[in-house]
Parts: C-alpha cells; structure tokens; sequence
C-alpha cells in the first residue's frame, strides 16, 4: 500500500462465530455467521455487500462458494490463497477496491470446522519429493527447525519460547471467548509432550473451529455507521518461499520487509504502536516477528519476551486476544489479529481492553514462515 491510501479505508464492522467448538455446523455456516455478525455490528445487511474477500481451506474455489453461499453477487472477488496472511492482505485489495470505486461496502470473511470435522490437525498441502524422505511432520517440523536455529545462532532457551506461551494464555485468562483460560507456567511447558524438537505442544497453536469477518467502507462513509471507524494507515506484503527448505535464513522472515514498506505507508515507527496483534502458530513465531518487525534487534527476541514483557501489565502488549497459542486458530488465523487490532482501538475487546489505543500493528503468517502481511491500523486521531 502506498501513502496515497493512508487513511482512505476503514473496518466499519467486526464480528465472529463458533470458536472452540461448533458442533453440527460447517465451515460455510460458521462463515456465514461470521458474516452476519459483523454486518450486524455495522448495521448493514447483506444485500449491501458489493465486494467480498475470502478464502477457506477445504474448496478450490471458495470465494465463489462463499457468495453462492450467502446469496449475494459481489462487484468484485478476490480469494487470493497465501494461508493465514490471506486475510491481512484482503486489507490492501479492499482498500484498492474501495478507492477504485470497484465496490462500496467490502466483506473479509472466513469459516472453519476444522476441529469437530476432523478431531486433529489437517494439512491442506503435501511436502514436496526432496521433503517427504524426511517424513517431517507438517507444519510443526518446519517451525521446530527455525526455533532451532534460532536457538543455535542467538542462545534462545526453551524457557523464552515457554514464555511467549505462557503471556498468551494470561491474556486469554481475561477473555471470555478464548478456548483455552487454565492456568499455564512455563514449567507446564517445559514439561508438556514435545511434537517437534525443540517444540512442545503447549509451543503449538490450538486446533479449533471459528470464523471471523471483517466488514470496510471508504473513509468518507466511515463516521456514518455505529462503531467507532479503524483506518488503514498502511500495509504490505512480503514473500519469501513456499517450502520450508528453500528458505534462505530460518531465523530471518519476509516480516522485516513487509514491516518497514507496511511503517512507511503509515508514516509511524515500531514505537508509536501501542498494542501488537500476531501470528503466534508457534511460539518461535512471536520471537521472530518482533524482531523482524523492529521491536528488538535480531537475536534479542528471546530476552525481550522473558518476565511478563507480552503478557498483561508488560510493557508491550503482544496478542491481547489470548493469541492462536490461547484463544482460537482454526486452520487460518490471520482475520483474528485484525479484528483484535480493531476491537481494541474501538475500546470494546471483549477481553482486557486497552486504555487509550489509537494505534495498533496486525499481522499474518503463511505457510512455512512463507508469506508475511503487516497492517497499521489507527483511529480518527491517527488521521
């Protein structure tokens, strides 16, 4: 996004459905209840929606289904497929879309059932011939070679990552709507069953349903509608592989691009953002992304998570939702940061709310550590 779209796009809307568990349904009803959750908290109907976003993980044509499904015909469709980044980068396109004058009221929408369809962890894409020998363990194996590395080249323990763990389920504590809110040390942790060397399966995202959606409109329709509107300042897109093996550093990710074009658009540094919303997959993630994002020096990551940084009452607030680590991931859970992002600059998260946000950074991971979006987002002050 350049900086001539700074600001010419706001969420309107936000709303979502059947986290945890949502027995009997499938995955384009949770979407469709998703939908109609943030239409509802935008006071709009279906039948305004003229563009629509989406991407899902069981159907090669999803965004078409996903119309067919809720009876609309958008103007414009995108369901562009770059994993969980996908709902971060809708952002961007519905921004162009929007300013194009391509459609008016813009839907990011997206549903899983992944956990009562299946009761375990389904990977939607086979490793490669050069990769199946290995017979790694996909995606856990991938991410456990870059928590790895990372522990090799800087000195990371297992406890830091535990750390990262254990401030996202703090947070989730305070949410009603987490799926996981037990207490969690960093000796449960540590002492949980390992899955993937050096990762435990409390270092692991949940495996749950849910469904998120985003409603947008042009900025000069946003301050007629109910909520309070969250501007697009600024964001980018960066990818470096698609497999595992072909990455060139495991402890470097695309975030260190897409972060400083997503910083620059917005015409704001790393320490003007006042909450951060993550793709915490794993917990290697969390440590890797505020590095590469500019929070701490590369290598730093580890030391910067430990006592309670993240957590709640930290410094920083990282993944106030309670996280993917705490509080949902169902297959994809990149929607969730943004919705989180803005539900805390509109001052009603439905978990701790933050004091006084104006200013919040979200961001998706793809893939293998493969695709990464960053998106700035503020409130009318920021403008």
């Amino acid at each position: 996004m350049t900086t001539d779209l700074r600001g010419t796009s706001a969420i309107v809307g936000t709303g979502h459905a059947g986290f945890g568990e949502a027995h009997g349904l499938t995955a384009y009803d949770v979407m469709a209840q998703s939908a109609l959750a943030a239409l509802g908290d935008a006071g709009l109907k279906l039948s305004d929606v003229d563009g629509l976003f989406c991407t899902m993980m069981e159907d090669a044509m999803p965004a078409l289904m996903a119309a067919e499904y809720l009876g609309i015909q958008p103007r414009f469709i995108d369901g562009t497929m770059t994993g969980g980044s996908s709902f971060v980068n809708y952002l961007t396109s519905a921004t162009m879309a929007l300013d194009a004058g391509l459609c008016d009221v813009a839907l990011i929408v997206y549903g899983s059932n992944q956990r009562t369809a299946s009761g375990k962890l389904v990977t939607v894409s086979r490793p490669p011939a050069y990769e199946s020998p290995y017979n790694p363990r996909y995606p856990i194996s991938a991410y456990a070679m870059a928590a790895a590395r990372h522990m090799h080249e800087y000195g990371t323990t297992r406890a830091q990552l535990a750390d990262v763990a254990v401030a996202a389920r703090a947070w989730a504590q305070h949410n009603p709507e987490a799926f996981e809110r037990g207490q969690l040390s960093r000796e449960d942790v540590l002492g949980a069953r390992m899955v993937g060397d050096p990762l435990t399966v409390r270092d692991c995202c949940l495996v749950t349903d849910g469904g998120g959606a985003i409603v947008m409109v042009r900025a000069d329709r946003a301050r007629d509608f109910p909520k309070a509107p969250v501007y697009v300042l600024g964001s980018a897109a960066e990818s470096s592989h698609r497999q595992i093996s072909q990455m060139k550093d495991f402890t470097v990710t695309a975030a260190r691009e897409s972060g400083k074009r997503a910083f620059a658009a917005a015409g704001v540094s790393p320490s003007d953002i006042q909450v951060i919303e993550l793709y915490d997959a794993f917990t290697i993630n969390t440590i890797l992304f505020l590095e590469d994002l500019g929070f701490c020096a590369k290598g730093e990551g580890g030391a910067f998570v430990e006592g309670g940084r993240i957590a709640p009452g930290g410094a920083l607030p990282v993944n106030t939702n309670g996280g993917g680590l705490s509080c949902v991931h169902p297959g994809m859970y990149g929607i969730f940061t943004v919705i989180e992002a803005a539900r805390q600059i509109r001052g009603d998260a439905p978990g701790l709310q933050l004091d006084g946000i104006d200013l919040a950074l979200a961001h998706g991971n793809g893939g293998v550590l493969s695709s990464q979006v960053t998106a700035i987002l503020g409130s009318q002050a920021t403008l």
